[in-house]
């Protein structure tokens, strides 16, 4: 009966050894803080990105955003991830001045970091690992010499979040590629008042004739429907940064010249594997990876518009 009781006993200690074993290798959690939400069009790409990651690599994630852009909000939403001790943080930086001081306390505290999207230029200086996203103003600057390319010759940038460097960027990049007449239209997140901006745009100035939008479903859209408002489509040359299954049809259609598609997807799933390996195996990229920036065309947007409506591109 001892015996029984002995073999019993090392058994149970035998199965809690395995499952502590497994559990401590499925343990891993990575924090995602960004400064956009999941429900944005653009954003709900990369938390697909995040979650399917999670999945591939059975580890846990969080995903957290402020309620809009706010900087002050988002750091403390770092330092309260961070509280938190996961074995990797990634976090996109728009503003280094407001979070970089986040930044460095999870680098102090030994976290590995990974700045996504937005903020490569101060990624290493913080600390981060690397980076995983495009250059906004070698994007802009290409955008802006294809729509001159195209005879355009007095445009706006239209900037849905006038302070987000990686947006003005974008614009500043616009304005040197284009160099013609051109000028930054501030605007909000709401689609409506985007709208009713740029159609107030047109019917003020019948010289524009590029619009260089910085969001497909934010601004871009909207920015369609102004256009079509105006009764000036067809001499206009409209394009955006990012993707949008309506964007992109409008693209197909001709309506539209191109969208700039950084890949949004492996901004939130390549982090997330790369700090999964970095915590198992001490594994790292060397160098940043750029995921972008590829031009959508009339020939190329119909074979991604079902792939933007799945919240993949």
């Amino acid at each position: 009966m001892k015996f029984t009781r002995k073999m019993a006993v090392t058994a149970l200690a035998a199965t809690a050894l395995v499952a502590l074993a497994s559990g401590a290798a499925h343990a891993q959690n990575i924090a995602v803080v960004t400064h956009g939400q999941a429900n944005d069009a653009f954003w709900s790409v990369v938390k697909n990105g995040v979650e399917a990651a999670a999945k591939d690599a059975g580890i846990k994630v969080s995903y957290r955003a402020p309620e809009s852009f706010d900087m002050v909000a988002m750091s403390r939403l770092i330092d309260a991830a961070v509280n938190q001790k996961p074995d990797g943080l990634v976090v996109s930086l728009p503003d280094a001045s407001a979070l970089g001081p986040a930044i460095q306390r999870a680098v102090k505290a030994g976290i590995p970091v990974i700045t996504i999207n937005s903020g490569q230029e101060f990624s290493k200086k913080l600390g981060a690992l690397l980076h995983v996203g495009q250059s906004e103003y070698e994007a802009g600057r290409v955008a802006g010499e294809k729509l001159k390319a195209m005879g355009g010759k007095n445009g706006i940038c239209v900037n849905q979040e006038v302070g987000n460097v990686s947006l003005d960027q974008r614009c500043k990049g616009f304005a040197d590629g284009f160099a013609g007449k051109s000028k930054v239209l501030p605007t909000g997140n709401d689609p409506a008042e985007a709208r009713a901006k740029v159609k107030a745009a047109l019917d003020s100035d019948t010289t524009l004739d590029t619009i260089m939008l910085l969001g497909a479903a934010t601004v871009g859209e909207p920015a369609l429907a102004a256009a079509k408002d105006s009764g000036r489509m067809a001499k206009i040359h409209l394009a955006t940064f990012d993707l949008s299954a309506g964007f992109l049809k409008a693209i197909a259609a001709k309506e539209a010249a191109f969208a700039i598609d950084q890949q949004q997807f492996l901004q939130g799933y390549l982090p997330v594997s790369f700090l999964a390996l970095h915590a198992k195996y001490g594994l790292i990229p060397a160098g940043n990876v750029p995921s972008g920036p590829n031009l959508v065309t009339a020939e190329k947007a119909a074979q991604v518009i079902e792939l933007s409506a799945k919240g993949i591109r």
